[in-house]
This record gives C-alpha cells, structure tokens and sequence, in this order.
C-alpha cells in the first residue's frame, strides 16, 4: 500500500468510529441499550475497524410496576412483532395486555417456553423468569442461560453521552488528518508530475 491507501484506510476507520458513536448517542435515554464499542486493528490494507457490542454492566432504575424487568448478567427477551419476526431486546418495560400478554411499546409480544407468553391476572414473575400463579409455574419467560431477572426495575441505556462526545470529537479530527495528509501527497505526486512533463 502506498501513502494514499494508508491515508484513505485511515478516514474510512475514522469515519466508522465516528458512526459508532454517533449511533451510541442517538441512544443515549434508550432503556436496555448496550454500548458498541469501535475496535481498531492494523492490518496489510490499513486501519480497520470492527463492531462489539459493550458487555458493562448498566444502572438499573427501580420502577416498582410489576412488568417491568430488568435482567441482571447476560441474556435477552425474546419478543415477536406482529408479522412474526423474533427480535431480542434488554429493554424490559413491558406492559400486560386485556389478552394476558406482555408487551412492550412497540406492540411486540414477549415470547415464553410455549410460544407467546401468557401472564394470569395475580400472576408475577420471580428471578428466574417464572410466572407463579398461586405457588403453579405457568410459563417462564425466555432470557438466557445465568441470567436473573429483577421485577419492577428498569435497565437503563449503558452510553456514557461525555465518552461519547469526545470519540465524536476525536474521530472527527482523525479523518481531517488523515484527509490533509492524502492531500499533502496527492500534492507531492502533481507536482512531480509537472515536473516530470517540464523536463
């Protein structure tokens, strides 16, 4: 690679991270969002940089109404939209339906061991996930393996706005570097260029 590819590897990394962040803050107030993190590595073509998903624990908001959960460790709900398609989301804040369903604020249902889960009216759902009705396991929400789930609590967004702000910051005057410097040799090459044609 030549110092032009290395230079244009360098904006298009920079340009990478700065969508992460960017990303990152739109979601700032987003319930059960987890952080992504940019990671960079060299490589023969430059800069590259790679997404993951931020596996720091978050803050959880106490909110005492009984559907909404939060889950302590690793794991996901599963919910189902209206055209079937299954999605996994941390954001816990769900609402019980006229039908005994759990929903969330996009209409998504939460799905349980049989399919869509269905909570009895007096039902509530203990650490492990379970819908007790009167001491009988009627369902268990599907969350993952290791995971508790915390009743009346929220998981609140894992993004650090000020982090965010100064990887903003920082990946903005990493691509306008890096710019300047493909300039600084596509200038040198012209100019050499011309002299070439002169002589």
């Amino acid at each position: 690679m030549d110092g032009i590819d290395w230079a244009a590897a360098a904006m298009l990394a920079a340009g990478t991270r700065l969508d992460v962040a960017t990303d990152n803050l739109a979601n700032v107030s987003t319930d059960g969002f987890r952080r992504v993190l940019a990671r960079g590595r060299l490589t023969r073509s430059g800069v590259e940089i790679t997404r993951a998903e931020s596996h720091e624990p978050a803050a959880y908001r106490r909110t005492g109404r009984p559907f909404d959960l939060a889950i302590l460790g690793e794991g996901a709900f599963r919910v189902r939209d209206d055209a079937g398609r299954v999605s996994a989301t941390r954001n816990g804040a769900f609402e019980r339906a006229r039908d005994g369903t759990l929903r969330d604020d996009r209409g998504r249902t939460v799905l349980g061991l049989h399919g869509v889960l269905h909570v009895p009216q007096g039902a509530t759902i203990d650490d492990r996930g379970r819908v007790m009705l009167g001491g009988t396991v009627v369902d268990r929400i599907l969350t993952g393996r290791d995971a508790t789930v915390r009743s009346g609590f929220i998981e609140t967004s894992g993004v650090n706005a000020i982090e965010e702000m100064i990887d903003v910051l920082t990946s903005q005057r990493s691509f306008e570097s890096a710019e300047k410097v493909a300039s600084a040799i596509d200038g040198v090459r012209q100019k050499s260029s011309d002299a070439a044609r002169i002589k």
